[in-house]
Order: structure tokens, then C-alpha cells, then sequence
């Protein structure tokens, strides 16, 4: 190569720095000061390798050559064909011809790019900030043999330019993801917080109702009968013909009663599972419609449902409650479908029913809102919509199988 004198090649960093100023990422800052690097080192390729913070991934920032390098977000150092310039084993990396140096070329390494695209001459020297090795500077080209030693030093030159820039890249990048990670984390928090706050006002509203129910209900009926007792005792009319009404009242409150607790506590759900649980719940509900709704439960989890924690499985059962209530009291459907079944990592329960679909005057919160919330409290995930191309409502809910 050509002597340069040592004005001219000063103007050359010179302007590398200029032309470094105001890049915001790494892929415009390495194009950027691509054509005046061409002044100094003749290339066909250009890239920059920049570690990431944990030492062990890499990623690379090219101009000149598009290749497989830069494709990847991040890869392994120890698959890098110029591992031991990152890993500080040497101080440069000097060849003739990349295309047949055992050094670029063992087990493992990420060589297609140097054959695929004939990168014979090739210089890399370390970036450092503070004695620390944060990536490599590499110029390559499809001639051989045409970098000397002197080009090293020409190399090092530039890297040290670059270095500062890149570091302060890296930070800033890193400081974004972190900013991000945590946003997201606050995010998922804050959500969790008003889910739980929403559930708790839920099983408030639960608690009152049930309070009112027994008030209202049982405890009126219970008085009632306590009376007609008093009364029959005073008159001593004890008779069949008295105590008949009497046991009917009673079978009615119990009945009643045992309607309540049922709500309040699914039985079924613990004695025989889920699959039971729901099957029994969706054949109530039915009944006490009329009985004029085709309905059909389907578990295909060969029994993977069953093993779920006692809470999961609890908030799947009040989800499907809430979904098969739904449709029962508001979308007049001819059938409802539930159906268990296993993915890849989840298992999912399916409610289905060909109604008049979602309500449009249906209240904003309220029972959607506590699906989704139960859903979120046991990390699942719930969508509810239109059935694709049929009509009715489709609601599904996907547990991770970790749940």
C-alpha cells in the first residue's frame, strides 16, 4: 500500500470523529465513517464486534458486505472465528488469506461468510475502553495478502476513535433495555395490583350478596317457619295435615341453602375434579334454564387437568361458571361446548356456544373483567370473541403447564 503522509492521515481520524458525531445507533456509525476508513485501509468489508455486557454474546455491525453476521441479534463468543481477540488471547489478528487460516477456521466456528463471500485479507485489532476489551474493529477484503503490519497499527488507530463512541452506545442501549425491562415489570405489577384489587371488590360484592341471600331468603323463610312452630304449639293443632306445609317450607329452604353453598363453594370441584366439576355445573345450569339447551363437555388432557394446583383449578372452574352463566341467562344459544385440552406447554379450557354472540349492551367490567383478572392471578392467558366465521362466543383460557 501507499505511504500516507502523517498530515494527511491525521485529517483522516479527524474527520472519522467528525463524522462519528450525532450517531444514534451502532449500524449508522460504522456506515458513517465507512468511506473515510476506505482512505486509510482499502476494504470490501467493514465491521464492527460488539460484546455484550456478560462477555459471552456477541453481535456485528457491517457495511460494505451484508452477511450472516450481522443477522443474528446475538451469538455465542466461543463461535466467533476471531474468539481469541475478543477472549484477549492476542493482541491482533493478521491474515493473508482468511479462506484457508486455521486460525478462522475450527469446530464450531461461524466461518460462512469468510468463504461465502471470498474474504481473503483481513486485519482485527481490540476495542478497549479502560484496559477492557469491549469488541473488535475488523477490515477485510477479497484480495490476499494486501494488509501489512503497518495496517495493524493504522487499525488501532481507528478502533481507539471508535471505542468511546461504541462504549457510550453500548451504555446507552443497555440503560433503554433495562428502562424497558423494568417498565414492563411495573407494568405487569400495576396489573396484578388492580387485578387483585378488582377480584377483592368482587368477593366483596360476592360476600354481601350471599349475606343478602340468606337475609332476604332463608333467614325470612326460617322466621316464617318459626312462627307457624310457635303458633301450632299454642294451639296444639298437631297435626299431618299442619306439619305438612311445615315440611315442605323446610325442604324448600334447604334446598335453598344448599343452592347457596354450592355457589359459594364448589364441592364437586374438589371431591371429583375439574372435568366433573364443570360437567355438573354446565348440566345445572341447563336444567335450570329449561332444559332446552344441547350441551357436551369434551377432556382431552388425559388427566393433566386433574394434577393442576387446587387454586388454578379453582379459577378455571369460576371462569367457565362465569362464561357458561353468560351464555345460559344472555345469548339464548341452542348449545354450549366445553372442551379441555393439552398444547404445547398449557393446557386450555374452551367455552363455546352459538348464541346472539357478546352482548353490546353488556356492562363494561363486572364478569369479563373478573375472568380476566382470575386469569392473570394464575398467570394464564384469556381471549373472548367471536366465534371465527360461525356465530356465538368463544372464550378461552391457556394455563402454562409450570401453573
Amino acid at each position: 500500500m501507499l505511504q500516507m503522509a502523517p498530515a494527511v492521515l491525521v485529517n483522516h481520524y479527524l474527520e472519522i470523529s467528525r463524522l462519528l458525531a450525532g450517531q444514534l445507533d451502532f449500524r449508522s456509525a460504522i456506515r458513517a465513517v465507512a468511506a473515510e476508513v476506505a482512505h486509510i485501509l482499502p476494504h470490501d468489508h467493514l465491521d464492527v464486534c460488539i460484546l455484550m455486557v456478560d462477555g459471552k454474546y456477541h453481535t456485528a455491525y457491517e457495511t460494505g458486505m451484508d452477511t450472516a453476521w450481522s443477522e443474528l441479534t446475538s451469538a455465542p463468543v466461543s463461535n466467533s472465528p476471531i474468539r481469541s481477540l475478543l477472549w484477549g488471547e492476542v493482541d491482533y489478528l493478521l491474515t493473508d488469506d482468511a479462506c484457508t487460516d486455521p486460525r478462522f477456521h475450527f469446530e464450531g466456528a461461524f466461518k460462512g461468510p469468510i468463504v461465502e463471500q471470498s474474504l481473503r485479507g483481513r486485519v482485527h485489532v481490540p476495542m478497549k475502553v479502560r484496559g477492557e476489551i469491549i469488541g473488535a474493529f475488523s477490515c477485510s477484503s477479497q484480495r490476499a495478502g494486501i494488509y501489512t503490519i503497518e495496517d495493524v497499527d493504522h487499525a488501532r488507530a481507528i478502533a481507539d476513535l471508535l471505542s468511546p463512541y461504541f462504549f457510550a452506545l453500548r451504555a446507552a442501549e443497555q440503560a433503554q433495555r433495562s428502562a424497558i425491562v423494568e417498565a414492563e415489570a411495573r407494568a405487569r405489577e400495576e396489573g396484578l395490583r388492580q387485578g387483585a384489587l378488582k377480584l377483592t371488590e368482587a368477593l366483596e360484592q360476592e360476600r354481601q350478596r350471599i349475606g343478602m341471600d340468606l337475609h332476604d331468603q332463608t333467614l325470612a323463610d326460617l322466621t316464617r317457619l318459626a312462627r307457624r312452630i310457635e303458633r301450632l304449639s299454642q294451639t296444639g293443632d298437631i297435626t299431618p295435615d299442619a306439619l305438612e306445609p311445615l315440611s315442605r317450607s323446610l325442604q324448600h329452604c334447604m334446598q335453598d341453602l344448599r343452592q347457596i353453598i354450592e355457589q359459594a363453594k364448589p364441592s364437586v370441584l374438589q371431591l371429583f375434579g375439574l372435568a366433573q366439576a364443570l360437567e355438573n355445573h354446565l348440566h345445572r345450569s341447563v336444567q335450570d334454564s329449561g332444559g332446552t339447551i344441547a350441551w357436551a363437555l369434551v377432556d382431552e388432557t388425559e388427566g393433566a387437568c386433574e394434577r393442576l394446583e387446587p387454586t388454578v383449578a379453582v379459577a378455571l372452574f369460576r371462569i367457565a361458571q362465569e362464561a357458561i352463566n353468560n351464555a345460559v341467562r344472555h345469548a339464548r344459544p341452542a348449545s354450549i361446548n366445553v372442551r379441555l385440552w393439552q398444547g404445547e406447554g398449557h393446557i386450555a379450557l374452551d367455552i363455546q356456544d352459538d348464541g346472539d354472540g357478546m352482548c353490546p349492551h353488556h356492562r363494561p367490567g363486572g364478569g369479563l373483567d373478573n375472568m380476566r383478572t382470575r386469569a392473570r392471578l394464575i398467570s394464564a392467558r384469556f381471549s373472548t370473541g367471536l366465534r371465527p366465521g360461525e356465530s356465538g362466543t368463544c372464550v378461552r383460557v391457556q394455563v402454562p403447564l409450570t401453573a
